[in-house]
Parts: structure tokens; sequence; C-alpha cells
């Protein structure tokens, strides 16, 4: 494996990491904690992340509401997920955190409000 650079983004450090492989695995360098050599090798062999949106709302105060996935999905699965969320369109009041898309993707990850919406 040739050597890819990646910026850590656990924490605000923002370390500069180097990950290098062979036939022992991963190595990586640059990190200032351990946190880095997890995130850079889960980053190169099973990338994933947390999806922020929006979905249309009937009968809100607002006709968007602010949603987010409440575990992280993986990351070739987003444009799939985002098709899917964009379909959808929810009936005002909503409450914070509630449950709009059960186990999204079969991910066992679901799609929550990110705050509450009142209704007309």
């Amino acid at each position: 494996m040739e050597k890819k650079e990646l910026i850590c983004i656990v924490c605000p450090k923002g370390c500069h990491l180097e990950v290098t492989g062979d036939s022992d695995g991963l190595h990586v360098t640059g990190n200032g904690c351990r946190r880095g050599v997890v995130y850079a090798k889960k980053e190169l062999t099973e990338p994933t992340r947390v999806l922020t949106t929006t979905v249309k709302v009937k009968d809100g105060l607002s006709d968007r509401l602010a949603v987010v996935t409440d575990g992280e999905i993986p990351k070739e699965s987003l444009m799939e997920a985002m098709r899917i969320i964009n379909k959808l369109e929810i009936k005002a009041p909503v409450k914070c955190n509630q449950v709009l898309i059960r186990n999204l993707l079969e991910s066992g990850v679901n799609l929550v409000a990110s705050r509450g919406m009142a209704e007309l």
C-alpha cells in the first residue's frame, strides 16, 4: 500500500496522520493519541459518516426540519440514504429525537428529528 495522509477529526487538535501498510497490517504515525490510530484504520477500511440533512414538513411552522442519523452509516450508502430521505414528508407536530425512519438501509441506525416542530 502506498502512503496515505489523513487529518484526524476525532478531536479539535487535527493531527496529520500517515498510514502505510504491509503484510503485518496498517501502520499509523503522527497521531497524538490512540484514537487517531483507530480513526485512520477505520477510515481506510470501513469509512462511515453521521448523516445530517433536512426533510419536508407538512402543516408545520416551517417547511423543513433538521434531521440526523443516530449513528454512523457506511460512506458508500450516503447517496442511497439521501434518495430515501428526500422522498420523506412528515406531518407536524414532531418531537426532538423522534424516530422518523427506523433502521435506515437496514443499518441498525435511525433517522431522528434534530429539534421539535410545532403544528401550524
